[in-house]
This record gives structure tokens, sequence and C-alpha cells, in this order.
């Protein structure tokens, strides 16, 4: 696995770094890019197919191994990093989440402290694991963070991506784990890229899921066998409660209902209770191992929870779109995902009893849909699950299934017609038809997502089509005027603005948050948002100043507002589910008087306003 991850982070960045030396034309206003896309994903298919041929004659292994990893590791470079050549945003620009992920992978790489994204002295809320690394990566080579992270999404997701193949390769049979492999990452790529930081675990899934079956489900061998998948299992839990916290949550519900079912058929095998306990030990070995590797990240805000006021409401959980209202049934679409979506499930419930590897799957299925089930019910409570996130996992669950159905039915139609090679060579030639298919229309599918990386303006002020830049193009002159009034470190600084964009490029504290559903909820976004009403209604400058001084929190040293017909004003947010959209946009003013005092500098930037706490 690190060889194969070695191999995978040097693709992508030979890939990456070739791109960005020619001038393209933007995706969004060309099919120059589209089409070289195309072009690289069909080489990268050939140079599989070819793995794929070596490892099941057994020729050259060592060689075609190396050229798996090369190839799918090329894939996701050149399927991702071709469509974005014109721009240094990632998939969806810095806008809606994105722009807190590009903040906190800014934060990251400020300092190496487990700090919060946006709030000064707290610890970070959300697990630091993945923006902590990409941190590193940007010190390293000497980058802005907002400006390392589309390097760092596509080439993280390269290295998970073959360290699933490699994953694989230890499960079933070498040529067929390249083919696994690479069906569920083009998936991954289709579905879950936008999330990079999740979409590293998205990859992983179905292969642990059958280790994890591996190690708790042992009808045939001894209670010492299997404990290295067990371990293995610990380990990846653990990394996943470090990366995301949602998808830490649903493997280990799936990962115990594969306990329970194991202890159920073990105690009906054996009759007595007793057969129950070797799950329920390797459950909690895995539980153990992965809380400890939690803790790495967990453990400063676990302590400072102990002690501080979590906010009322506003939580991560108060957001139920459509898509987690309803059940999703992906093989009912017409559609290639949909077919194999499809084929998967006929396989899953044609070879539950007798395939482990059905079993594993077939049980993560379930433990997606019951996850849904349970999401939709706690809304009676006024919370959800997060549910519609599971879709890239159910499709990747799905689709690995009808890969195995595929060869499957390929297998059964080979015999019956009497190992005819012309129906051999129809049905290689219908899966490679089918994946060039759509792997070329991935772009597509994420034509929103890179449209806004070249509609956005980035931290240089730019737009990658050319057009004139937005707002966001006088953050540097924002930036200038702090510094002009308060030399030294920006994370010195908390800056008390509606416009959060400005924190995803600079690494200044922010006073509040974008929305409460991204806020730490050691914050307080609902007090801290009525302080700031009050704020407005201050009669004076000293009443101000006294009443921010009086503040339980860190008093703002920077204001950036937006000129407006009655003041200073600040566009904020509130939590209003369960409608949906989720959230309240609101506009309060400061009158203009209450900083005509020498201890507040005034600066006007563009559209926007500079005031600084001198005294």
């Amino acid at each position: 696995m690190a060889l194969a991850a070695v191999v995978a982070a040097a693709v992508a960045a030979v890939g990456l770094l070739a791109f960005s030396l020619v001038d393209w034309p933007a995706f969004n206003a060309s099919n120059v890019t589209r089409a070289l896309t195309t072009v690289g994903q069909v080489v990268a298919l050939a140079a599989l197919a070819l793995s794929v041929w070596l490892l099941r004659a057994r020729r050259a292994v060592p060689a075609a191994k190396l050229l798996s990893w090369a190839a799918l590791s090329g894939f996701v470079t050149v399927t991702l990093g071709m469509p974005l050549a014109a721009t240094r945003l990632y998939l969806f620009g810095v806008s809606v989440d994105q722009e807190f992920r590009t903040e906190f992978l800014t934060r990251m790489t400020d300092t190496a402290a487990l700090k919060d994204m946006t709030y000064a002295d707290l610890p970070s809320f959300y697990p630091a694991g993945w923006f902590w690394v990409g941190g590193r990566l940007a010190n390293l080579l000497g980058m802005d963070g907002w400006e390392v992270f589309k390097p760092y999404a596509i080439a993280s997701l390269a290295v998970a991506s073959v360290v699933s193949l490699v994953l694989w390769s230890k499960l079933i049979r070498d040529h067929v784990a390249v083919l696994v492999a690479s069906a569920v990452t083009a998936i991954a790529v289709a579905y879950a890229s936008p999330e990079a930081y999740s979409a590293v675990l998205v990859v992983l899934l179905p292969p642990v899921l059958v280790l994890a079956w591996g190690g708790l489900y042992r009808p045939r061998r001894t209670g010492t066998d299997g404990w290295g998948a067990i371990v293995g299992t610990g380990i990846f839990l653990g990394i996943a409660a470090t990366f995301y916290t949602l998808y830490l949550g649903w493997a280990a519900f799936a990962v115990t209902l594969m306990a329970l079912a194991s202890a159920a058929l073990a105690v009906r095998a054996q009759g007595s209770w007793r057969a129950a306990l070797d799950p329920a030990v390797r459950l909690a070995v895995i539980a153990a191992i992965a809380g400890l590797l939690a803790l790495v990240v967990w453990l400063p805000y676990l302590l400072e929870a102990r002690t501080g006021a979590t906010a009322s409401s506003g939580t991560a959980l108060h957001y139920l779109p459509d898509t987690g209202a309803r059940l999703p049934l992906p093989m009912f679409h017409f559609s290639l995902i949909g077919a194999l979506c499809l084929l998967g499930t006929v396989w899953l419930v044609g070879r539950f009893t007798s395939s482990r590897r059905a079993q594993a799957l077939g049980i993560g299925v379930v433990a997606v849909y019951a996850w849904w089930l349970l999401s939709m019910a706690v809304t009676a409570i006024g919370n959800t699950l997060l549910s519609f996130r599971l879709e890239p996992v159910l499709l990747v669950l799905l689709g690995a299934a009808g890969v195995f159905g595929f060869l499957d039915f390929a297998r059964w139609t080979f015999l019956a017609t009497s190992e005819n090679p012309r129906v051999r060579a129809g049905i290689v030639a219908i899966g490679a038809l089918g994946a060039v298919a759509f792997v070329q229309n991935i772009p597509q599918v994420l034509a929103t997502e890179i449209t806004t990386a070249y509609t956005d303006t980035d931290g240089n002020g730019e737009r990658a089509d050319k057009r004139p830049p937005g707002a966001a193009s006088y953050y540097d002159e924002v930036d200038a005027a702090i510094a002009a009034q308060r030399p030294g470190p920006r994370s010195d600084t908390v800056v008390l603005t509606a416009d959060t964009g400005f924190l995803s490029f600079y690494p200044y504290f922010g006073f509040q948050g974008l929305t409460s559903h991204y806020a730490n909820p050691l914050a307080q976004f609902d007090r801290r948002a009525a302080a700031i009403a009050d704020w407005t209604e201050a009669e004076s400058p000293d009443a101000l100043i006294r009443a921010m001084d009086e503040s339980p929190w860190r008093a703002p040293d920077v204001f950036v507002f937006r000129k407006g017909t009655d003041g200073y004003t600040l566009r904020l947010a509130e939590d209003v589910y369960p409608n949906d959209p989720n959230v309240r946009r609101y506009t309060v003013a400061f009158p203009q008087t209450l900083f005509d005092d020498p201890r507040f500098t005034t600066t006007e930037v563009g559209p926007f306003v500079v005031v600084t706490r001198v005294g």
C-alpha cells in the first residue's frame, strides 16, 4: 500500500504539473479540454485493461501491478485535473460548502495545531485529519491553503483509489481487483469527488466491508483466525474518525450489523449463546482501535466540551433536502449507473447465501437503507442523520456488486455457449464500451461543479473564465488595509464580516461563521448573532466598545462591512430548520456614527468598508 501510494502521488503530481504548464481555455467555454479529458481517460482504461490481461495470464505480474497503480491514479488525475486545468480552484470553487472547507484548509496551512477554522481560542469541531495533511503539504510546497486545495484533493483521491486497489487484491484475485477498484473509483469520481475529504473514504468502504466481514464471521475457522482483518477494520474506522464523522458513524453502524449477524449465525450453528462472545470481542477490539485513533483529533474538542457551553440550536444535523426525504433507488434509473446498480442488486440477492463478498456488500446496502430510514424517523424529534450524504456510498456498493454480477453473468454465458470465443469477445466489447461511455460522461455529471470553479473569483482576485471578477477581487486590498493597522500574524486578529469567503483566503479568525450548520457548537452561534444585533443598537461609540468588551467571547478587532443606504451592513444567517432551505438570510446595519471615534479607523475598499479598532 505504501509503494502504491507513492506511485499514485507521483503520477498525480506529474500529471497536474503538466496540465499547469499549458494555457488551456476555460472548460465551460470550450470543448478542447473535454476532448483531451476523453483521450486521457481512454488511454488510462486501455492501460488498466492491459494490466488485467497480464494479471489474468500471470505474466509480468510485478509490472502489471505497477501499471494498474499508475493507470488508476492517472485516470483520477486526468478526469478531474484536465477539466480544471485552467482554474486554480477545485470543484465548486469557493461556493457554499466548499467555502468553509477552503477556510479549514487555510487554517491548517497557517498552523499545525488543531484550531477551529473560524473561531479564536477554540479547538476544531470538524475532524481535521484530511485538512491537517493538506496544510503540511501546502507548507512543504510553499503554497497558500486555498491554492493547494485543488491539487491536494485530486492527488489524495488518486492515492486512496490505488490503496483501495491494493486492498481489493488481498481479498480477491488480482485481475478482478483491478476491474472492481476501477469501477468503484469511476463512480466515486463522478458522485463523491466534490467533497474530496469524504471521497477518499468512499473508495475504500467496499473492500473494508469485505475485510470486516471476513474478520467477524468465521464459520469454519478457529477463534484465533481473522485478527488481521479486525485490526485493519479498526484502523480504517479510526482514520474515518479523523476525516469525516458521518462516514465513521455509518461505517461503525454497518460493522455492528455485521457483528450482530455473525453472532446470530454462530448461535444458530452451535446452539449456545456463548458462541456470540467471539464476534462481540472482535467488535470491541475494532471499537477500541478506532477510538484510540479518533482521539488524535477529537481529544482537544472533547476536553473543551466538558466545560464549554454548546449551542442550543443550529447544529450540523439540521438539514433535510428532498433527496434525504425519500429512499434512493438507483437500480431503477434509466442510465449506465442504473443498469450497473440493477445488476448488482440481482447479484446480491442471488448470491447472498453462497458468496461472502455478496454478504459483506449486501449488509452494507442494508445499513445504508436502515440509516436512511432512521434519518427520516428522527426528523420527528427535530434532527436528521444527513442520510443524503450516503448516496455515493450506496452507488459504490451496488457498483462493486454490479461488476461481480457482470463477471458471473459473462462466465455463465460463455459456458452456456460452449466457450464460443466470439461470445467472449462480444462480452468484453460490451464491458469496455460501457466503461468508456460512463467515464467520458463524468465531466457532464460534474458540469455545475466545474463551471463554478471557473466563475468564482480565486484568491488572486481572478476568474478563470477571464470575465470580470466579483467582490472577492478586492480581498487583497482589504487584507492590506488590515495589515497596515494591525501588523503581525493574521491569526492574531479577529474579523467580523459577512463576506466569510475572505477567511477562506486569509487565515484571520472570524467572530461569526458562515451559518450555524458549519459553526463549532462551542462558539454559541445563536448567542453571537444576538450580540451582533444588540451592538447595532448602541447609542454611542463608548456604548459599542463597552458592549464588545463585556461579551463572553474575544471581540472583533476588525469589521469588514458592505456599504448600505442605512449604514454599514452585514448579511447574516439563521437556522430555520425544518424549512427547506434551512437557512434564512437577514441584514443588520451599524450606524456610521458608531465608528466616528479615534479608537476606530475606517478605510473604504471597493464595495467594502474596513473598520479597525485601534484603541
